[in-house]
């Protein structure tokens, strides 16, 4: 399992970036409290070295990509196997999302790219998502997700990956408590746009390293992550992604988010052993 003790080093405070996309680092491993955050921010970024989210054709070359059912249920998914992947990435969706939401599959586009396979499911069946209140259900869909995980280490292609969770909205919240209570299977967590308070006390339970991502113009969601962050036990960090808003849908922030996901969990991923 991935040590939640390492101490931090703070981010320069020179600014890197250029151009659409910067990403504001928060950085909060000591948990500082909330007058101390405006003294915290940097600025991290730096050229694109990863494949860009436009160039997708290259992306699976030389892997698979596969519809898939997951439990009794039937819940939907799509499987990216690159060939030699040594990580793999559960997709938590938030609400009005899916398996076949085109922005999500460029980013597990991305993720393939770097030997990352993934795994894109609803957290829901379509009777299910007609109420509403099922999307806020987060002990739900914190379970859908554990099945997942499951799922994932019954399949021999995959029980022997390192294995993170990238959660979005209430997805968020529901990985966040899936990795809580799955300790030894989860080896990093990513929140993008995520509501990580839903999560309540079982964030403190969290021991996988934590990133969150968070658009620079989504203010009041910054607010719900700086105060979850506060409750984390476990190495973590707050990302503000420049002109981003809620949904990411600005020039150059959904590409910039992918980027600091793959980072994270290429560094935390690709050095854990699977529990």
């Amino acid at each position: 399992m991935v040590s939640c003790r390492a101490r931090p080093t703070l981010a320069p405070r020179a600014a890197r970036a250029r151009g659409h996309g910067r990403a504001v680092r928060i950085d909060l491993y000591q948990r500082p409290a909330p007058a101390r955050y405006a003294n915290m921010i940097s600025v991290a970024g730096g050229p694109h070295e990863r494949p860009r989210i436009a160039d997708r054709a290259m992306v699976l070359q030389q892997g698979s990509k596969q519809f898939v059912t997951l439990g009794a249920r039937g819940q939907q998914g799509i499987l990216r196997l690159p060939r030699d992947a040594g990580a793999m990435v559960l997709f938590a969706h938030g609400a009005g999302s899916s398996h076949l939401s085109p922005r999500n599959n460029s980013v597990a586009d991305v993720f393939a790219a770097q030997g990352i396979a993934t795994l894109l499911f609803d957290l829901l069946t379509p009777e299910e998502a007609e109420d509403r209140a099922n999307i806020f259900d987060i002990p739900l869909l914190a379970g859908r997700v554990t099945e997942a995980i499951a799922w994932v280490r019954h399949d021999p292609r995959l029980a022997s990956l390192p294995l993170g969770l990238f959660g979005a909205s209430t997805g968020a919240a529901a990985a966040l408590v899936a990795a809580a209570e799955t300790p030894g299977q989860v080896a990093a967590v990513v929140s993008r746009g995520g509501r990580p308070d839903l999560a309540g006390r079982r964030l403190r339970f969290v021991r996988a390293p934590t990133l969150l991502i968070v658009g620079a113009r989504d203010h009041g969601v910054i607010e719900l992550n700086q105060d979850a962050a506060m409750q984390l036990h476990c190495k973590h960090r707050l990302e503000l992604v420049e002109g981003a808003s809620h949904l990411f849908t600005e020039p150059g922030t959904l590409q910039r988010a992918a980027d600091l996901a793959v980072g994270w969990f290429t560094a935390h991923l690709k050095t854990a052993v699977p529990g």
